[in-house]
């Protein structure tokens, strides 16, 4: 539903827009006066683009972007602040609107990946903290695992959504999202993916006056193709095309870090940002004039592609195919470049439009704006495998398998491929979008080889932009040579830790000093009060279980002392007062303890998980890293022979230890440190 809202204002603002800067150029064409219709243009894009970026730079700045980095990082088990409120979902929608009607290269169908996930967590815990309303449902599912569960099936249901791929979203959700998957998992993604599929059917063929013809796919409509047949020998024009995309998409990533890395430098102040935006904006609407001023490419109006068609300095009954490339919503260029019949667009313009696109799309990535990568990706790279197929079109005349389209689509899967690096998940979804099961391997085969030589050059987009981001996500496999280290070497240490039964103060102490979210509960030995570790460091007591901070936060909001030291079975919190304070715990600053209630006792141990996940001292970081990894962990009490605690290991101890190439080819593992500046 959100997402047919978006579609309907951008295509209804859109209508508007176009049609303005259409009127004004064929005016202005004849009266000398194209300074106009430029000015218009630009005044349109800064419009909104002032409206969009002021939202997401003053109100949910986590709304920038697509989103996925930080929904693959919430998947993989770290929470990001704000990523699922009720308010990020609407900038995000309101804000994609203006991205894509301010004529920014940028697509809606990243985002509402997030927007799905927000949708899925919001339905999950049955309230808003946002509006501040508890609507007493589904309780049992305010839990961390729970939570993710959900996010998981509604990033797959704004992928289905966004291309019309249910099974698609799946795979989606599979391989770049959750980090720990079972099979009623599988299922319970595929029915949300294939719901949201049947329930944007069902809206847009309502709004286009045909209710309960359910033809409309997705957002993004590829069209039909009728033919995309393939010989056998084209696999290996389909590799060299995947190999131009992993390259382009390498270059592509690594100008993008670069020019990230000098916006968190110098463009931190949030009114820098709505400028950079606006100075975006205003500048691709100049490439765009000057490209429709300066490329005459005149075709005739029989195959016009779009609805607002420009003549500028063309013929009676000709228009400019530069001007119906910019003068649309991306989408319906995209599918242009797939469906227009071979010699629509000169061998010039697919340059030109390809370099200029390809160039502003790079700069746009990463300004204050809600705004999704697929279309961009897609369209630079439908251009210039449209020129692929033009080009061996006058090598080979009289081939009968040489399609321009067939070549734009491998082009654009190439060109995708080669910066988000997914293989599986985006064949299934190209194969569902162009609705042409036989293409499937020549995609994969493409997608394939884009990934490999990127995977070359430089990370994923996403990973990248994950790094910057200092979150401590975990790959999908340990470093190769830290077989060597062990969990004596990555943890922290010394640990604080509480005994069963501990006093308000040593509690609230505690809590305002560090900004641990697990602490171990011991049982100091008086036998051995010294007791170490192999490297002799010291153990702090033998583990008796884990309580969590938010725990402890509830637990001291709700005042429930004990007497003697210990609990009655009568008096314990019971696990709804836990689950209605999830998922915004209060700071301990904010809870008011009197100084007389400083020496009153709190017993853990009704409330502590008595067997937490542990790991023994020698135990390799392969391992570690492969339960932190499988379980979704935030924490693992590391432990000693005889059960005593020794240290903690976190996802920022395992994150910082990376894979490193030495000289003469050798593999060694780099341990990099965590800090605020770059």
């Amino acid at each position: 539903m959100v997402g047919v809202i978006i579609d309907i204002a951008i295509d209804k603002l859109g209508i508007i827009k176009y049609g303005i800067i259409k009127e004004a150029l064929d005016k202005c064409v004849t009266e000398d006066c194209l300074y106009e219709p430029y000015l218009i243009w630009m005044g349109l894009n800064m419009g909104f683009i002032l409206i969009g970026s002021f939202m997401v730079a003053y109100i949910e700045p986590v709304a920038a972007g697509s989103g996925i980095p930080q929904v693959k990082c919430y998947l993989n088990g770290v929470k990001i602040p704000r990523l699922v409120r009720l308010k990020t979902l609407f900038v995000k929608a309101a804000g994609v609107v203006c991205t894509v009607v301010g004529g920014l290269t940028a697509g809606k169908e990243g985002p509402m990946i997030h927007t799905g996930a927000v949708i899925a967590a919001g339905i999950s815990q049955g309230k808003s903290t946002s509006i501040r309303t508890d609507f007493r449902l589904f309780r049992y599912f305010r839990e961390d695992h729970e939570k993710r569960d959900f996010v998981s099936g509604g990033a797959a249901a704004g992928v289905a959504a966004a291309f019309g791929a249910p099974i698609g979203g799946v795979l989606f959700s599979l391989e770049e999202g959750s980090s720990f998957w079972n099979q009623g998992l599988t299922w319970r993604i595929f029915f949300a993916s294939s719901v949201s599929v049947f329930t944007l059917n069902l809206l847009l063929s309502t709004y286009h006056g045909v209710p309960g013809q359910l033809s409309y796919y997705g957002l993004l409509n590829f069209g039909h193709f009728d033919s995309l047949n393939y010989e056998l020998f084209e696999l290996i024009l389909y590799m060299i095309m995947g190999a131009i995309g992993g390259m382009l998409g390498s270059f592509f990533i690594h100008i993008n870090y670069k020019l990230i890395v000098f916006r968190m430098r110098y463009i931190r102040a949030r009114w820098l940002k709505v400028i950079e935006a606006c100075l975006v904006a205003a500048v691709t609407a100049t490439v765009g004039m000057v490209m429709v001023y300066l490329v005459n490419d005149c075709r005739p109006l029989g195959t016009d592609p779009t609805a607002h068609p420009i003549q500028m300095y063309c013929g009676d009954g000709e228009y400019n195919a530069v001007a119906a490339l910019w003068l649309q919503n991306p989408e319906n260029s995209v599918r242009a470049l797939f469906h227009d019949e071979p010699g629509s667009q000169s061998a010039q313009t697919l340059i030109v439009f390809t370099l200029a696109y390809l160039g502003l799309s790079i700069w746009t990535y990463g300004i204050s704006v809600s705004a999704g990568i697929f279309i961009p990706c897609l369209l630079a790279g439908a251009g210039w495998g449209r020129l692929t197929g033009k080009l061996l079109g006058h090598i080979f005349p009289d081939a009968a398998w040489i399609d321009p389209g067939k070549y734009a689509l491998v082009g654009a899967a190439a060109q995708l491929g080669g910066v988000v690096r997914m293989t599986i998940s985006l064949t299934i979804i190209l194969i569902e979008a162009t609705g042409n099961i036989s293409f499937g391997l020549p995609l994969m085969i493409t997608l394939m080889t884009a990934k490999w030589v990127g995977d070359y050059f430089t990370e994923a987009f996403y990973d990248l932009h994950i790094q910057l981001q200092g979150v401590p996500i975990l790959p999908w496999e340990p470093p190769a040579m830290s077989i060597e280290l062990n969990a004596l070497q990555v943890m922290s240490y010394p640990v604080l830790a509480f005994g069963p039964t501990e006093s308000i103060g040593t509690i609230v102490e505690a809590l305002s000093s560090e900004t641990y979210n697990g602490f171990p509960i011991v049982e100091t030995t008086t036998n051995n009060p010294l007791s170490k570790a192999k490297d002799g460091l010291p153990t702090v007591g033998k583990l008796r279980g884990l309580i969590l901070r938010s725990q402890l936060i509830v637990l001291l909001q709700q005042r429930a002392y004990v007497e003697n030291g210990y609990s009655n079975d009568g008096t314990h919190l019971p696990l709804s007062e836990f689950r209605n304070n999830y998922p915004r715990y209060c700071e301990i600053k904010d809870i008011y303890i009197a100084n007389e209630e400083m020496d009153k006792t709190l017993d853990l141990r009704p409330y502590m998980n008595p067997s937490p996940y542990t790991v023994h001292d020698t135990a390799s970081l392969p391992r570690i890293f492969r339960l932190f990894r499988a379980l979704g962990l935030r924490h693992l009490v590391v432990v000693t022979d005889t059960n005593e605690v020794v240290g903690m290991v976190t996802r920022k101890d395992i994150a910082r230890y990376r894979d490193k190439i030495e000289a003469h080819g050798n593999i060694g593992v780099d341990e990099l440190f965590w800090s605020d500046k770059l």
